[in-house]
């Protein structure tokens, strides 16, 4: 996609970034795509560790079970804070559930259909970005792509120029970003970019089976790893009729090196 492809920002609806905090420790989890083994895994060892918040940085329902999602979300809300952000999926669903996109591929066709008004009327809510106020880090700016787009892919490649540019309206000196599937933590442009990794689908040379995630705090930056059963996410699929079982089983067995990502991310700077 070219450099000039459309900008997803915020929402017309939205008015100034929230702000929220402070926290000691803050648990960042990012592109679950509705992997619910993954998920569940993941919630247990953010509450062991105690996280005072949990920030979901966007593509939460995108995937073989949105309705199981969300209610693990929600039943996580009765024992510890969550912020959900919006990620480029959810823009997606809620577009062709209002009727203003039209599905194309079968996949988009099945995937609204997994979406009940309930679960479009929750990712609806969700914000474009937040800051959190987080306690050795300071104000940290958390959003799904970059804070310009939603779009936007921003890897331990980009260069400092375009992540200068896409930080032009940011205050912050920590940017948290997912989209890309790839867990990293680097200093770029006189910031700190860090993205979680995915729950439900990253981009890995690790075995499968492995979920990724971050715990931010007083402690700095942690990159974490948490093990779940492969076999019952990929059986999911099939059970469900997702059209895209096969491609997404591929992608949890066998996905592509963080390597190959950053080399095409870098050559198409913005996707969908």
């Amino acid at each position: 996609m070219a450099l000039n492809q459309e900008i997803h920002g915020p929402a017309p609806w939205e008015g100034a970034v929230g702000r929220h905090g402070p926290f000691q420790r803050v648990a960042v989890l990012s592109d679950v795509h509705a992997n619910v083994p993954a998920l569940m895994a993941v919630l247990d060892e953010v509450e062991r560790e105690a996280a005072e918040l949990v920030v979901f940085c966007g593509d939460l329902t995108w995937g073989a079970e949105p309705e199981r999602t969300v209610q693990a979300v929600r039943s996580l809300g009765r024992r510890t804070p969550y912020l959900c952000l919006r990620g480029n999926s959810e823009r997606a669903v809620i577009d062709m559930a209002r009727g203003t996109r039209s599905p194309g591929r079968p996949r988009e066709y099945w995937m609204v259909a997994q979406h009940t008004p309930a679960v479009v009327e929750f990712v609806a809510a969700f914000p474009f970005s937040a800051i959190v106020e987080i306690t050795g880090l300071g104000p940290v700016r958390f959003c799904h792509g970059s804070p310009r787009s939603d779009t936007e892919l921003v890897t331990p490649g980009t260069p400092e120029d375009r992540f200068t540019r896409l930080c032009a309206d940011v205050e912050e000196q920590v940017l948290v970003t997912g989209h890309t599937h790839l867990q990293f933590d680097r200093m770029v442009a006189g910031r700190r970019s860090i993205n979680p990794g995915s729950v439900g689908l990253p981009h890995h040379d690790g075995r499968p089976g492995t979920a990724y995630w971050a715990m931010l705090g007083s402690d700095d930056v942690e990159l974490r790893q948490t093990r779940y059963d492969v076999a019952e996410a990929l059986a999911a699929g099939p059970r469900l009729g997702d059209p895209a079982a096969d491609a997404i089983a591929g992608l949890l067995n066998s996905p592509p090196s963080p390597a190959e990502i950053i080399e095409e991310a870098e050559e198409l700077v913005f996707s969908d």
